[in-house]
């Protein structure tokens, strides 16, 4: 049987990548990132140890030690944390960060990917692992934009894509094609917490992929968190990226949707 080793960093998607590994025949092999993943959302028969986000070095001899030669990333690993004191990070993660020409997403990731690729374990696709989480194309509540909100959502994508491009986040909030907020290191729930509260309600939160999206990392997700933010918020529409974005628990994010009067749409690749 094949060995997966997951990296997991917070929320539900590394549990879904778990479950989907195990359905594709793979041992999973679980380096539960602290303080970010819920070791509590594993299987209790899953191999699994808890490592300091930090300490790259102890992350890849785990790996090793276990007979990993491909593994996957999933769970947001926010880079704020480089600027909190809760990480501690070790000699091989403090070179890695020192070589680095930016502290871009993309910069940290690609430079992770080589220095797993050096103890011969290749990076595979998140999305390898989650193809029954894959955004569709078109509505999906019974709610639908108006066409106020249509237009926003047509002004804010080009926006959105381009934030992407210069690796600076993946979410904005609009409102009357009027931009309330760009992600930056705050995360999704913090842009569109600023963002709609600025909006006053009513806003459309739109969230996309890179034009340089690289799947085996930081592919754009939206699960019951980020519904939660969006209702707290009184935003109208969440618009995301179809075939390149990842969403959770789809049918309980569509009722609640439902509920609160949101939409829902997944917005096709010609919109790039």
């Amino acid at each position: 049987m094949p060995r997966l080793g997951l990296i997991a960093g917070n929320g539900e998607l590394p549990l879904a990548v778990v479950e989907e590994a195990r359905a594709k025949g793979y041992e999973v092999i679980v380096a539960a990132l602290e303080p970010l993943a819920d070791i509590s959302l594993f299987p209790k028969d899953i191999e699994l140890k808890s490592i300091n986000v930090g300490k790259l070095g102890t992350l890849i001899d785990y790996l090793k030690k276990s007979g990993v030669k491909e593994a996957v990333m999933a769970g947001k690993v926010p880079k704020s944390l480089l600027y909190k004191s809760i990480i501690t990070p070790d000699l091989r993660a403090v070179k890695l960060l020192f070589n680095l020409k930016d502290k871009s997403d993309d910069s940290i990731l690609l430079a992770l990917t080589k220095e797993l690729k050096k103890d011969g374990i290749t990076l595979l696709n998140t999305t390898d692992f989650t193809t029954s989480l894959i955004m569709p194309e078109g509505v999906l509540t019974k709610n639908t934009p108006t066409e106020t909100e249509w237009k926003d959502i047509a002004f804010g994508w080009k926006i959105a894509k381009e934030i992407g491009r210069l690796d600076i986040g993946q979410t904005i909030v609009v409102k009357d094609c009027a931009v309330m907020s760009v992600e930056a290191i705050e995360g999704t729930d913090e842009a569109i917490r600023r963002g709609g509260t600025l909006a006053n309600g009513g806003a459309v939160v739109i969230k996309v992929s890179k034009p340089q999206q690289d799947m085996r990392f930081d592919v754009p997700v939206v699960g019951p968190d980020t519904l939660r933010t969006i209702k707290e918020v009184q935003a109208r529409v969440l618009a995301i990226e179809a075939g390149r974005s990842i969403i959770l628990q789809k049918q309980r994010l569509t009722e609640e949707a439902e509920a609160a009067g949101i939409a829902i749409v997944g917005m096709g690749n010609n919109r790039q």
